[in-house]
């Protein structure tokens, strides 16, 4: 048994020590299960956070989405793009800056955002194949890996002993926890996205990432599960030791994805990718 195993309920008890997300944030991720929410007021309040409102504003203005004329207000940009995709930028660069640098030795803080980033691409990507809203899709591979970022930042010398084992054993960093603390950060991830009163169906995600059930085939958590797979596949993290993860073939199988649309995933995922890392990953 390991020196640095940790219990779910100490996990928990740090959380209480986590920053809060902006309060715009929290409402904007409980409006995905709110079919009456208010855009104008969500606007306004977007709009007084200025570091969230500039960077939303960077993102909208972006070579991706190719706009005529440039986007100036938050108003602006929820009319031209939509208000599901505007709440996905704020809520990325939201949770983004919510947390600090991990002080986990070999922690690399940059590449968690890039392989965070490239996972909620690819699930934009591929939701439109599952008839999953992109958008939820979007902030759900986002979020994903939020249970790493708790034990790096609350456990950081038990963190830097589970990645010395992930390279001393060469395996995947799911089993290294596992060895090392005894939970993972599936099981983490869970409890903050709860604790953060973020909706269900993101919570069911973040948990089963890595091993989907029966039951979420063909939804939200097989579409981020195939992402995070792709997009350690893809390796636009850039990180030394990658692993990728095993496929859950139901998984894959109830995406029904054709090569061409596989190729097509592939190119939006890539093509969006150093653009949207600069801006929402970019330090103030």
């Amino acid at each position: 048994m390991s020196a640095h195993q940790i219990t779910l309920e100490q996990a928990l008890a740090r959380l209480q020590d986590l920053p809060a997300l902006p309060l715009v944030v929290t409402e904007l991720l409980a409006s995905f299960d709110d079919p009456e929410v208010e855009l104008g007021e969500l606007a306004a309040k977007v709009s007084n956070d200025q570091a969230l409102a500039a960077k939303t504003l960077r993102l909208a203005n972006s070579s991706f989405y190719g706009l005529q004329s440039r986007v100036r207000t938050i108003s602006q940009a929820i009319a031209v793009l939509g208000f599901d995709s505007v709440r996905s930028l704020v809520v990325g660069a939201g949770v983004i800056g919510g947390f600090q640098e991990g002080r986990a030795q070999g922690f690399d803080f940059d590449g968690f955002w890039r392989h965070a980033i490239a996972t909620a691409l690819c699930a934009r990507a591929l939701a439109r194949h599952a008839r999953c809203n992109p958008e939820l899709s979007f902030v759900a591979g986002l979020l994903h890996d939020l249970g790493r970022l708790v034990l790096v930042t609350r456990f950081p010398e038990h963190y830097a002993e589970v990645l010395a084992q992930r390279s001393l054993r060469d395996c995947g960093l799911l089993e290294a926890e596992r060895a090392v603390l005894g939970i993972d950060h599936a099981q983490v991830g869970r409890a903050l996205a709860q604790h953060w009163r973020i909706p269900e169906m993101i919570c069911r995600t973040i948990a089963n990432h890595h091993h989907p059930l029966q039951q979420d085939y063909g939804d939200l958590p097989a579409v981020v599960h195939v992402a995070n797979v792709i997009s350690h596949g893809l390796d636009l993290a850039g990180d030394e030791d990658e692993l990728v993860p095993a496929l859950v073939q139901g998984a894959w199988d109830s995406l029904h994805l054709t090569p061409p649309a596989l190729r097509a995933v592939f190119a939006q995922t890539e093509a969006q990718f150093e653009d949207t890392c600069q801006i929402l990953a970019s330090r103030p």
